[in-house]
């Protein structure tokens, strides 16, 4: 599944820290003087050329977000992925699942199975991240992650689309030609710059995060008042410290408000000029870069924002690399040093079963063979694959007239390529609030179970952001709100009757209710509320 080398990669020349260096990097031109159309394809390249070491930066800081998440996601494994948490196979099934979608963690309901998968995946994910068998790793970590989004909706967010997405484009990118253990067994490069329809579909990617989520903000607190950084940071379940900090001036915030929409809207511009490119995009991604350290100062986004950082470092323009790597290269190649003599201490030994499987992956096959797909044939699959995702991003930003038909959506829902970047689109919510879990016991007493079993208090807490556990968490209870979503109210009112009676420690409950107290936020600090909604109510069982 290797893509050949010589299709991203130009044969002839040297990196360049200029801007007008991309053209040196394309192959070297015959004695005569460059026709015109030559010279305009050439320009017209420069936008969508990707350096190789940023492209391993970006697939080894994607194998570490995946280690991350897999880590967050472990401590509810029970919870999220077993029959016995608060979404069962079968109300899965029944409620929130695509037909065209697939699985492999809807296989078994046990948690024992899901441990197993969970491992699997972080096995591929350590691969991905030493470049060993790149495109096989990359293969198996996206196939993971899908069905791991796949057996949960409730609990995804916007970084998972992305997150899904580098991987689907890593499939295809030249990721693991250095800095990765793969390319020990291939020559040096001749220079890092690479070109082909997967690094322009790399790139158009990024910019439709922005570009899209940006016409998706048609509210007027986006685009007339400036009021919707005030409206997001009132949002209590989200608010981070410094958040707090900016949210007495209401002056700056209407100003970042406006600084925010165009950023997004406007800034993707610079991803595609084909003069001054290293300049531009070097701009690109740190301003961005500053963009998603603030948002994730202020607002409580999970990994969103170093997935964001994981796509910008794959954009990193060659002059930067050459930066980064005369500064950061001989500590590294020291820490690589003191790593190979401490390897060779080891002992060197294998097992029957891998010499056995070693032999039969590889019979007598010469160590750098691999599948190749006819460049032709995989440049068109591309395109293809281009235009779908451009087109299914177009979806209420064009007029329905215009947009991809339901029936033209399978294969989006079968590849996880569906995305939408709406973040805070088309409007900011204005319903705030947080939970309690009332649990009745048998003396009367009402227990808030969400406070760790303390008396129940209607009073608003000092920071509701720190009632959840992680953003997993904090988007379950967002979705838990919405009346399309009744169905699984009770389910999450079981399970948390359930946890509480497994511990013996814990007094005995009568009856629990999830009770929500609604707060909703007006212009100029004000807020109506709050007021007590009971959600869901269920009764525990005879003891």
């Amino acid at each position: 599944m290797e893509v050949p080398l010589q299709s991203f990669v130009q044969p002839q020349g040297q990196a360049s820290a200029s801007d007008d260096a991309s053209a040196a990097l394309l192959p070297a031109p015959a004695p005569v003087v460059p026709r015109p159309l030559a010279r305009i394809g050439a320009v017209l390249r420069r936008p969508f050329m990707l350096d190789l070491r940023a492209l391993a930066l970006m697939r080894m800081a994607v194998a570490a977000i995946i280690l991350v998440d897999l880590a967050i996601r472990s401590t509810d494994l029970e919870a999220h992925y077993t029959n016995l948490g608060v979404l069962p196979l079968h109300v899965l099934f029944e409620r929130a699942w695509n037909p065209y979608q697939f699985s492999l963690h809807t296989m078994s309901g046990l948690w024992e199975v899901q441990a197993l998968l969970f491992a699997l995946a972080a096995a591929l994910a350590v691969g991905l991240l030493l470049g060993w068998r790149t495109r096989w790793m990359t293969l198996g970590s996206w196939l993971l992650l899908v069905s791991l989004q796949n057996r949960n909706p409730l609990i995804a967010q916007g970084g998972d689309d992305l997150l899904r997405m580098l991987l689907f484009w890593g499939l295809f990118l030249p990721w693991g030609r250095v800095w990765a253990k793969d390319a020990r067994e291939l020559p040096a490069p001749a220079h890092y710059s690479c070109f082909g329809v997967a690094t322009a579909a790399f790139v158009v990617q990024v910019a439709l995060v922005y570009v899209c989520t940006a016409f998706l903000k048609n509210a007027p607190e986006w685009t007339t008042e400036g009021t919707a950084i005030y409206y997001a940071l009132s949002l209590d379940q989200v608010l981070m410290p410094a958040g707090r900090l900016l949210y007495p001036h209401y002056e700056l915030m209407r100003w970042l408000t406006h600084f925010t929409y165009y950023t997004e809207l406007l800034l993707p511009i610079l991803l595609f000029m084909p003069v001054a490119t290293n300049t531009c995009r070097l701009l690109f991604v740190l301003v961005l870069f500053g963009f998603h350290a603030g948002i994730s100062l202020t607002l409580f986004v999970g990994l969103f924002f170093l997935i964001s950082f994981a796509a910008l470092l794959g954009l990193l323009p060659t002059p930067a690399m050459n930066w980064l790597e005369a500064r950061l290269g001989p500590a590294v190649q020291l820490g690589a040093a003191h790593l190979a003599r401490w390897r060779e201490q080891l002992p060197v030994w294998q097992t029957p079963l891998q010499v056995e499987l070693r032999l039969a992956l590889h019979p007598r096959v010469p160590q750098h063979r691999h599948f190749r797909l006819l460049p032709a044939l995989r440049d068109t699959v591309l395109l293809v694959l281009l235009g779908y995702v451009v087109w299914w991003n177009l979806d209420g930003i064009v007029t329905p007239r215009y947009g991809m038909g339901e029936p033209l959506r399978w294969f989006g829902y079968l590849f996880r390529t569906d995305q939408h970047w709406g973040m805070f689109a088309p409007a900011v919510f204005k319903d705030d609030g947080w939970y309690i879990l009332e649990g009745s016991t048998r003396d009367g007493r009402l227990l808030d179970l969400y406070r760790g079993g303390r008396r129940v208090s209607y009073a608003k807490p000092a920071s509701i952001m720190a009632l959840h556990k992680n953003d997993r968490w904090r988007k379950y209870s967002e979705n838990y709100l919405f009346v399309d979503n009744d169905w699984m109210r009770a389910y999450y009112c079981n399970y948390m009757l359930r946890v509480w009676h497994d511990n013996p420690k814990n007094p005995p409950l009568t009856h629990l209710n999830v009770v929500y107290m609604k707060e909703v936020s007006l212009p100029h600090y004000r807020v109506q509320g709050p007021s007590r909604e009971v959600l869901c109510g269920c009764d525990a069982p005879p003891r």
